[in-house]
């Protein structure tokens, strides 16, 4: 029987979160593991080309509100995965 809803690193067309009741070792588990790292790995790549960026002198303000965007989409996904795996060690 399982004991944990595991909040999924995507949502609901309509924007809602999903869950799965899980232990943890199931396809859909594998599948939401996966697609967390892969956010994890953006995030890392974004912030690295904000940095390049930061150091540049003359970058188009269109360019800095585009990687701003990006950089609060995977700040977001960040979150929610350091919220999961928070919530499912007993921590919060």
């Amino acid at each position: 029987m399982t004991k944990n809803m595991r909040l999924l690193p995507w949502k609901t067309p309509e924007g809602k979160p999903c869950y799965l009741s899980t232990d943890g070792d199931g396809p859909l588990a594998r599948l939401a593991d996966e697609a967390e790292a892969m956010q994890l790995d953006l995030g890392e790549e974004l912030l690295g080309h904000a940095r390049k960026m930061l150091a540049e002198l003359d970058v188009p303000p269109e360019e800095f509100r585009f990687l701003s965007a990006r950089l609060a989409e995977a700040l977001d996904d960040a979150l929610r995965v350091a919220g999961r795996v928070v919530l499912s060690e007993g921590h919060g």
